[in-house]
């Protein structure tokens, strides 16, 4: 960044940053800054664009850039890869292999499909998925499912998140899973979305579906009050 682009953009780091965690000396501050490679959007802009306040978003900006016991706190430089995305959450999953869903998941806070999650792309996500109205969080979820992104979930989809997440799972899980649990809750689930039976589940039959099942709606409130 040059100009006054690049002393806003250092302006609103300290912001997020050094406001919050004053432990941190100056000198610090500015040895830090001037390591990371992006910058995040200002404070304002985020509270207006998400619906975490002031001091939720500079301890989640804290979070994101130091390592913890958070899937995405391990990312000084502001953004994480997939590759970095994938290793850190296959740590929570040791007795599985989370490289498949992790992706998955990956692609879903990758709203611009630059091949990286920013701080930005993180808290939008996060925002829908802690604070978002029943509509808002079952369109993302619609949006993780629908794997190549072109408006609708096939089988084939469905039958590749639920295999990643039995995968995750491990197969030492108790009670045992057999290997055809997967396609059995696949067909069991399509069967209910597909309301015209075209062989594809829109966004609408999406959504109509999950708010008629209780247990994905009592599953939702667990979200609530989490931050």
């Amino acid at each position: 960044m040059r100009g006054q682009g690049r002393k806003e953009s250092l302006s609103d780091s300290r912001d997020l940053d050094g406001s919050y965690d004053q432990l941190t000396d100056s000198v610090e501050d500015e040895f830090e800054l001037s390591t990371v490679c992006h910058r995040p959007e200002g404070l304002e802009q985020l509270q207006e664009q998400t619906k975490f306040t002031r001091k939720e978003l500079q301890v989640l900006y804290r979070g994101f850039k130091n390592p913890g016991p958070l899937p995405f706190q391990e990312c000084p430089s502001g953004i994480v890869n997939e590759e970095n995305f994938k290793q850190i959450y296959s740590q929570f999953f040791p007795q599985g292999d989370s490289s498949t869903y992790a992706t998955f998941l990956f692609n879903a806070f990758d709203t611009n499909h630059d091949g990286s999650v920013s701080f930005e792309d993180f808290v939008a996500g996060l925002s829908v998925i802690l604070r978002g109205t029943v509509d808002d969080r079952l369109n993302w979820a619609f949006n993780l499912y629908d794997l190549n992104k072109d408006g609708c979930i096939t089988k084939e989809e469905m039958l590749d998140i639920m295999k990643s997440i039995y995968d995750m799972m491990g197969k030492y899980t108790y009670p045992a899973l057999r290997e055809e649990a997967p396609r059995e809750h696949v067909e069991s689930f399509f069967q209910k979305m597909d309301r015209n039976k075209d062989g594809v589940v829109t966004i609408e039959e999406f959504i109509e579906s999950c708010q008629k099942d209780e247990n994905i709606m009592r599953s939702m409130q667990l979200f609530d009050n989490v931050i």
